[in-house]
Protein backbone atom coordinates (compact mmCIF):
# COMPACT_ATOMS: atom_id res chain seq x y z
CA UNK A 1 0.00 0.00 0.00
CA UNK A 2 1.67 3.37 -0.88
CA UNK A 3 1.95 5.64 2.05
CA UNK A 4 0.26 8.91 2.26
CA UNK A 5 3.39 11.57 1.19
CA UNK A 6 4.69 8.91 -1.43
CA UNK A 7 5.72 9.55 -4.88
CA UNK A 8 4.83 6.81 -7.50
CA UNK A 9 7.03 7.69 -10.80
CA UNK A 10 6.40 5.90 -14.14
CA UNK A 11 9.27 5.17 -16.30
CA UNK A 12 9.60 3.54 -19.55
CA UNK A 13 12.08 3.25 -21.90
CA UNK A 14 12.19 4.22 -25.47
CA UNK A 15 9.51 5.53 -26.95
CA UNK A 16 9.76 5.83 -30.75
CA UNK A 17 6.74 7.40 -32.63
CA UNK A 18 8.45 7.74 -35.70
CA UNK A 19 8.66 6.15 -38.96
CA UNK A 20 5.93 3.26 -39.52
CA UNK A 21 4.19 3.68 -36.08
CA UNK A 22 4.18 7.69 -37.62
CA UNK A 23 2.81 6.00 -40.88
CA UNK A 24 -0.55 4.72 -39.50
CA UNK A 25 -1.42 7.95 -37.15
CA UNK A 26 -3.61 10.39 -38.77
CA UNK A 27 -1.23 12.69 -40.08
CA UNK A 28 1.79 10.87 -41.59
CA UNK A 29 5.03 12.59 -42.04
CA UNK A 30 6.64 12.01 -45.89
CA UNK A 31 7.63 8.69 -45.98
CA UNK A 32 11.09 8.99 -47.75
CA UNK A 33 13.44 7.31 -45.66
CA UNK A 34 17.64 7.33 -46.42
CA UNK A 35 18.39 3.98 -45.06
CA UNK A 36 20.43 1.59 -47.04
CA UNK A 37 18.07 -1.54 -47.07
CA UNK A 38 14.70 0.60 -46.79
CA UNK A 39 13.55 4.17 -48.58
CA UNK A 40 10.12 4.40 -47.55
CA UNK A 41 8.59 3.85 -43.85
CA UNK A 42 5.57 2.45 -45.21
CA UNK A 43 7.45 -0.65 -45.65
CA UNK A 44 8.00 -0.45 -42.16
CA UNK A 45 4.16 -0.98 -41.72
CA UNK A 46 3.88 -3.67 -44.29
CA UNK A 47 6.63 -6.04 -42.51
CA UNK A 48 4.95 -5.99 -39.13
CA UNK A 49 1.77 -6.54 -41.17
CA UNK A 50 3.48 -9.75 -42.01
CA UNK A 51 4.25 -10.65 -38.85
CA UNK A 52 0.84 -10.60 -36.60
CA UNK A 53 -1.83 -9.39 -39.63
CA UNK A 54 -3.13 -5.84 -40.68
CA UNK A 55 -2.93 -2.80 -39.01
CA UNK A 56 -6.11 -0.46 -38.74
CA UNK A 57 -4.70 2.56 -40.32
CA UNK A 58 -5.23 5.59 -39.72
CA UNK A 59 -5.70 4.47 -36.13
CA UNK A 60 -6.29 6.45 -33.52
CA UNK A 61 -3.69 8.61 -31.24
CA UNK A 62 -4.19 6.25 -28.27
CA UNK A 63 -3.81 2.96 -30.41
CA UNK A 64 0.03 2.11 -30.02
CA UNK A 65 -0.78 2.67 -26.34
CA UNK A 66 -3.40 -0.37 -26.43
CA UNK A 67 -3.43 -2.71 -22.86
CA UNK A 68 -0.89 -0.33 -21.42
CA UNK A 69 -3.74 2.92 -20.78
CA UNK A 70 -5.57 0.43 -18.49
CA UNK A 71 -2.16 -0.41 -16.55
CA UNK A 72 -1.66 3.17 -15.94
CA UNK A 73 -4.52 4.14 -14.52
CA UNK A 74 -4.71 1.40 -12.31
CA UNK A 75 -1.18 2.30 -11.01
CA UNK A 76 -2.31 5.92 -10.66
CA UNK A 77 0.93 7.56 -10.97
CA UNK A 78 1.63 11.17 -9.84
CA UNK A 79 4.35 11.54 -12.64
CA UNK A 80 4.54 10.08 -15.93
CA UNK A 81 8.05 10.19 -18.14
CA UNK A 82 9.42 8.51 -20.91
CA UNK A 83 12.23 8.82 -23.25
CA UNK A 84 10.83 9.79 -26.40
CA UNK A 85 13.17 9.05 -29.27
CA UNK A 86 12.22 10.32 -32.40
CA UNK A 87 11.97 13.85 -33.81
CA UNK A 88 8.78 15.35 -33.75
CA UNK A 89 8.83 18.11 -37.28
CA UNK A 90 8.59 18.54 -40.48
CA UNK A 91 11.66 19.31 -41.31
CA UNK A 92 13.26 18.00 -44.13
CA UNK A 93 16.89 18.49 -43.65
CA UNK A 94 18.02 14.45 -42.40
CA UNK A 95 21.06 14.50 -40.56
CA UNK A 96 23.95 13.72 -43.06
CA UNK A 97 25.73 10.49 -42.56
CA UNK A 98 23.16 9.34 -40.23
CA UNK A 99 21.77 6.04 -41.20
CA UNK A 100 18.47 6.31 -39.89
CA UNK A 101 16.09 8.97 -39.06
CA UNK A 102 13.24 8.94 -37.25
CA UNK A 103 10.62 11.36 -36.91
CA UNK A 104 6.65 11.80 -35.74
CA UNK A 105 4.47 14.66 -37.90
CA UNK A 106 3.82 16.82 -35.28
CA UNK A 107 -0.18 16.68 -36.03
CA UNK A 108 0.28 13.58 -34.54
CA UNK A 109 1.20 14.71 -30.95
CA UNK A 110 -1.76 13.71 -29.31
CA UNK A 111 -0.07 10.45 -29.23
CA UNK A 112 1.61 11.24 -26.45
CA UNK A 113 -1.16 13.13 -24.70
CA UNK A 114 -3.30 10.36 -24.91
CA UNK A 115 -1.37 8.53 -22.07
CA UNK A 116 -1.28 11.66 -20.27
CA UNK A 117 2.76 12.06 -20.51
CA UNK A 118 4.42 15.07 -17.90
CA UNK A 119 7.92 14.68 -19.43
CA UNK A 120 9.90 13.78 -22.76
CA UNK A 121 13.07 13.14 -21.98
CA UNK A 122 15.02 14.50 -25.47
CA UNK A 123 18.83 13.28 -24.41
CA UNK A 124 18.99 10.56 -27.32
CA UNK A 125 20.55 9.64 -30.29
CA UNK A 126 17.54 10.49 -32.72
CA UNK A 127 16.19 13.82 -31.65
CA UNK A 128 18.35 15.61 -34.12
CA UNK A 129 17.84 12.95 -37.01
CA UNK A 130 16.24 15.97 -39.06
CA UNK A 131 18.71 18.77 -38.43
CA UNK A 132 18.84 21.32 -35.85
CA UNK A 133 15.48 22.74 -36.93
CA UNK A 134 13.86 19.32 -36.21
CA UNK A 135 15.03 19.47 -32.59
CA UNK A 136 13.65 23.23 -32.61
CA UNK A 137 10.41 22.27 -34.15
CA UNK A 138 10.20 19.19 -31.36
CA UNK A 139 10.51 21.33 -28.61
CA UNK A 140 7.93 23.82 -30.06
CA UNK A 141 5.53 21.28 -30.42
CA UNK A 142 5.97 19.67 -27.34
CA UNK A 143 5.65 22.69 -25.11
CA UNK A 144 2.55 23.87 -27.35
CA UNK A 145 1.33 20.71 -26.15
CA UNK A 146 2.01 21.10 -22.38
CA UNK A 147 4.60 17.98 -22.36
CA UNK A 148 7.88 18.65 -20.44
CA UNK A 149 10.92 18.15 -21.57
CA UNK A 150 14.67 17.36 -20.50
CA UNK A 151 17.94 17.10 -22.17
CA UNK A 152 17.85 19.03 -24.82
CA UNK A 153 17.46 22.88 -25.42
CA UNK A 154 17.85 26.08 -27.13
CA UNK A 155 21.37 26.19 -26.04
CA UNK A 156 23.85 24.86 -23.35
CA UNK A 157 22.14 26.18 -20.40
CA UNK A 158 18.68 25.26 -21.59
CA UNK A 159 19.37 22.38 -22.39
CA UNK A 160 20.78 21.21 -19.17
CA UNK A 161 18.49 22.28 -16.90
CA UNK A 162 15.56 19.79 -15.78
CA UNK A 163 12.13 19.56 -16.63
CA UNK A 164 10.69 21.07 -12.85
CA UNK A 165 7.19 18.61 -11.97
CA UNK A 166 5.04 20.00 -9.28
CA UNK A 167 4.49 16.72 -6.75
CA UNK A 168 1.03 16.31 -5.88
CA UNK A 169 1.60 16.98 -2.20
CA UNK A 170 4.50 19.02 -1.55
CA UNK A 171 7.58 19.75 -3.44
CA UNK A 172 9.30 19.11 -7.19
CA UNK A 173 10.35 16.36 -8.99
CA UNK A 174 13.53 17.98 -11.16
CA UNK A 175 14.29 15.55 -14.12
CA UNK A 176 17.36 15.93 -15.83
CA UNK A 177 18.31 14.49 -19.06
CA UNK A 178 21.75 13.37 -20.62
CA UNK A 179 23.28 11.59 -23.16
CA UNK A 180 26.59 9.83 -23.63
CA UNK A 181 28.38 9.15 -27.00
CA UNK A 182 28.54 5.40 -26.15
CA UNK A 183 24.73 5.26 -27.22
CA UNK A 184 25.14 7.01 -30.69
CA UNK A 185 24.61 10.62 -29.64
CA UNK A 186 27.35 12.92 -32.13
CA UNK A 187 29.94 14.95 -30.46
CA UNK A 188 28.83 17.85 -32.31
CA UNK A 189 24.72 16.91 -31.09
CA UNK A 190 25.87 18.78 -27.80
CA UNK A 191 24.15 22.15 -26.78
CA UNK A 192 26.39 24.82 -26.45
CA UNK A 193 26.34 28.39 -26.15
CA UNK A 194 23.90 30.13 -29.13
CA UNK A 195 23.40 26.24 -30.58
CA UNK A 196 20.83 23.81 -29.72
CA UNK A 197 21.17 20.65 -28.83
CA UNK A 198 21.12 17.89 -26.14
CA UNK A 199 23.10 17.92 -22.91
CA UNK A 200 25.99 15.30 -23.78
CA UNK A 201 27.97 14.06 -20.71
CA UNK A 202 31.80 14.46 -21.65
CA UNK A 203 32.34 10.87 -19.83
CA UNK A 204 31.28 8.95 -17.18
CA UNK A 205 34.22 10.41 -14.59
CA UNK A 206 34.11 11.42 -11.18
CA UNK A 207 34.77 14.70 -12.09
CA UNK A 208 31.63 14.59 -14.21
CA UNK A 209 29.74 12.80 -11.67
CA UNK A 210 30.79 15.35 -9.13
CA UNK A 211 29.86 18.12 -11.50
CA UNK A 212 26.45 16.92 -12.67
CA UNK A 213 26.00 16.96 -8.46
CA UNK A 214 26.92 20.44 -8.24
CA UNK A 215 24.57 21.83 -10.82
CA UNK A 216 21.95 19.28 -9.14
CA UNK A 217 22.60 20.98 -5.63
CA UNK A 218 22.29 24.21 -6.79
CA UNK A 219 18.67 23.79 -8.41
CA UNK A 220 17.33 20.98 -5.57
CA UNK A 221 14.98 22.50 -2.85
CA UNK A 222 13.99 21.23 0.48
CA UNK A 223 11.46 17.97 -0.46
CA UNK A 224 12.58 17.70 -4.05
CA UNK A 225 13.10 14.17 -6.26
CA UNK A 226 15.63 14.48 -8.29
CA UNK A 227 15.19 11.77 -11.54
CA UNK A 228 18.54 11.68 -13.44
CA UNK A 229 17.66 10.35 -16.85
CA UNK A 230 20.60 9.21 -18.96
CA UNK A 231 20.81 7.56 -22.78
CA UNK A 232 24.01 5.11 -22.57
CA UNK A 233 24.99 2.35 -24.52
CA UNK A 234 24.77 0.33 -27.03
CA UNK A 235 21.77 -0.95 -28.34
CA UNK A 236 21.98 -4.71 -27.83
CA UNK A 237 24.13 -7.17 -25.01
CA UNK A 238 22.87 -7.79 -21.14
CA UNK A 239 25.73 -7.12 -19.15
CA UNK A 240 26.39 -3.32 -17.36
CA UNK A 241 29.08 -1.71 -18.31
CA UNK A 242 31.32 -0.85 -15.67
CA UNK A 243 31.69 2.89 -16.09
CA UNK A 244 27.53 2.84 -15.73
CA UNK A 245 27.42 1.05 -12.54
CA UNK A 246 30.31 3.29 -10.85
CA UNK A 247 28.58 6.53 -12.36
CA UNK A 248 25.19 5.71 -10.91
CA UNK A 249 26.66 5.02 -7.54
CA UNK A 250 28.18 8.17 -7.61
CA UNK A 251 25.26 10.00 -8.36
CA UNK A 252 23.43 8.24 -5.30
CA UNK A 253 26.61 8.74 -3.17
CA UNK A 254 26.73 12.26 -4.17
CA UNK A 255 23.54 13.46 -3.30
CA UNK A 256 22.87 13.87 -7.04
CA UNK A 257 19.90 11.39 -7.72
CA UNK A 258 17.31 9.59 -6.36
CA UNK A 259 16.51 7.54 -9.37
CA UNK A 260 18.93 7.14 -12.30
CA UNK A 261 16.48 6.33 -15.05
CA UNK A 262 18.52 4.40 -17.53
CA UNK A 263 18.01 3.94 -21.60
CA UNK A 264 19.27 2.97 -24.74
CA UNK A 265 19.27 -0.60 -25.28
CA UNK A 266 16.39 -1.81 -27.25
CA UNK A 267 15.37 -4.67 -23.90
CA UNK A 268 15.34 -4.32 -20.20
CA UNK A 269 18.45 -4.98 -18.27
CA UNK A 270 18.65 -5.59 -14.27
CA UNK A 271 17.97 -3.46 -11.64
CA UNK A 272 19.95 -2.22 -8.62
CA UNK A 273 18.89 -0.94 -5.48
CA UNK A 274 21.99 1.41 -4.22
CA UNK A 275 21.83 2.51 -0.67
CA UNK A 276 18.49 2.74 -1.04
CA UNK A 277 17.94 3.95 -4.30
CA UNK A 278 16.66 2.48 -7.62
CA UNK A 279 18.74 2.14 -10.80
CA UNK A 280 17.36 1.21 -13.97
CA UNK A 281 20.31 0.45 -16.06
CA UNK A 282 17.81 -0.03 -19.19
CA UNK A 283 14.55 0.29 -19.44
CA UNK A 284 14.19 -1.47 -23.09
CA UNK A 285 12.12 -0.10 -25.73
CA UNK A 286 8.31 0.09 -25.11
CA UNK A 287 7.40 1.12 -28.67
CA UNK A 288 8.79 1.20 -31.70
CA UNK A 289 8.29 -0.36 -35.12
CA UNK A 290 10.55 -3.06 -35.02
CA UNK A 291 7.95 -5.78 -35.13
CA UNK A 292 8.48 -7.08 -38.76
CA UNK A 293 12.93 -6.90 -38.02
CA UNK A 294 12.76 -10.11 -35.26
CA UNK A 295 14.60 -10.87 -32.85
CA UNK A 296 18.95 -10.29 -31.87
CA UNK A 297 19.60 -13.28 -30.89
CA UNK A 298 18.11 -14.42 -27.92
CA UNK A 299 16.96 -10.80 -27.87
CA UNK A 300 14.04 -9.04 -27.89
CA UNK A 301 12.65 -5.17 -28.73
CA UNK A 302 9.31 -6.26 -29.26
CA UNK A 303 9.24 -6.88 -25.29
CA UNK A 304 8.89 -3.72 -22.99
CA UNK A 305 8.08 -3.19 -19.76
CA UNK A 306 6.44 0.29 -17.67
CA UNK A 307 8.00 0.68 -14.39
CA UNK A 308 6.09 1.99 -11.38
CA UNK A 309 8.53 3.16 -8.64
CA UNK A 310 7.15 4.26 -5.01
CA UNK A 311 9.46 6.74 -3.64
CA UNK A 312 9.71 8.44 0.21
CA UNK A 313 9.04 11.60 0.51
CA UNK A 314 11.54 14.50 -0.43
CA UNK A 315 13.19 11.63 -2.63
CA UNK A 316 13.43 9.29 0.59
CA UNK A 317 14.16 5.75 -0.07
CA UNK A 318 12.72 3.46 -2.37
CA UNK A 319 9.35 1.79 -0.77
CA UNK A 320 7.99 -0.53 -4.17
CA UNK A 321 8.81 -0.89 -7.39
CA UNK A 322 6.49 -2.95 -9.65
CA UNK A 323 6.91 -4.14 -13.69
CA UNK A 324 4.64 -4.83 -15.83
CA UNK A 325 5.78 -7.02 -19.27
CA UNK A 326 4.06 -5.50 -22.45
CA UNK A 327 4.48 -6.56 -25.68
CA UNK A 328 4.16 -4.99 -29.50
CA UNK A 329 1.74 -6.63 -32.14
CA UNK A 330 0.58 -4.81 -35.03
CA UNK A 331 1.83 -1.66 -32.82
CA UNK A 332 -0.09 -1.55 -30.32
CA UNK A 333 0.74 -2.86 -26.74
CA UNK A 334 -0.74 -6.03 -25.04
CA UNK A 335 -0.24 -8.57 -22.63
CA UNK A 336 3.13 -10.12 -23.00
CA UNK A 337 3.08 -13.78 -23.84
CA UNK A 338 4.68 -16.75 -21.73
CA UNK A 339 7.46 -16.56 -24.08
CA UNK A 340 7.94 -12.97 -23.51
CA UNK A 341 7.47 -13.43 -20.07
CA UNK A 342 10.32 -16.20 -20.25
CA UNK A 343 12.60 -13.79 -21.19
CA UNK A 344 12.17 -11.23 -18.88
CA UNK A 345 12.31 -13.12 -15.67
CA UNK A 346 15.75 -14.05 -15.86
CA UNK A 347 17.18 -10.75 -16.57
CA UNK A 348 15.47 -9.31 -13.88
CA UNK A 349 16.26 -12.01 -11.34
CA UNK A 350 19.79 -11.09 -11.90
CA UNK A 351 22.07 -9.42 -9.57
CA UNK A 352 20.49 -9.16 -6.55
CA UNK A 353 16.89 -7.48 -8.15
CA UNK A 354 15.07 -10.34 -5.92
CA UNK A 355 11.86 -10.10 -8.05
CA UNK A 356 9.43 -12.17 -7.39
CA UNK A 357 6.06 -12.67 -9.07
CA UNK A 358 2.76 -10.54 -7.99
CA UNK A 359 0.86 -12.76 -5.77
CA UNK A 360 -2.62 -11.27 -6.71
CA UNK A 361 -4.45 -11.17 -9.90
CA UNK A 362 -3.84 -8.56 -12.49
CA UNK A 363 -5.03 -8.00 -16.27
CA UNK A 364 -1.27 -7.33 -16.29
CA UNK A 365 0.57 -9.46 -14.43
CA UNK A 366 4.10 -8.60 -13.49
CA UNK A 367 6.76 -8.57 -10.92
CA UNK A 368 7.50 -6.49 -8.04
CA UNK A 369 9.91 -5.91 -5.64
CA UNK A 370 9.64 -4.45 -2.16
CA UNK A 371 12.34 -2.46 -0.20
CA UNK A 372 12.94 -2.32 3.18
CA UNK A 373 10.13 -3.43 4.79
CA UNK A 374 7.87 -0.75 2.73
CA UNK A 375 4.70 -2.41 1.92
Amino acid sequence: MRARDSVTLMLTGDVMTGRGIDQVLPHPSTPGLFESHVSDARDYVRLAERVNGPIPAPVAPSYMWGAALAEIERAAPDLRIVNLETAVTTSDAAWPGKGIHYRMHPANVACLRAARIHCCVLANNHVLDWGRAGLLDTLQTLQEAGLGTAGAGTDGDAASAPCVLPLPRAGRALVFGFATQSSGVAADWAAAPGRCGVALLPDLSGATARAVAADVARRRGAGDLVIVSIHWGGNWGLEVPHAHRAFAHALIELGAADVVHGHSSHHPLCIEVHRGKLILYGCGDLINDYEGIGAHGMLRSDVGCLYFATIGAGGAALQWLHIVPLQLKRFRLCAADAQARGFLEPIFNADGCRLGPLATTRTLPGWSLRWGGAG
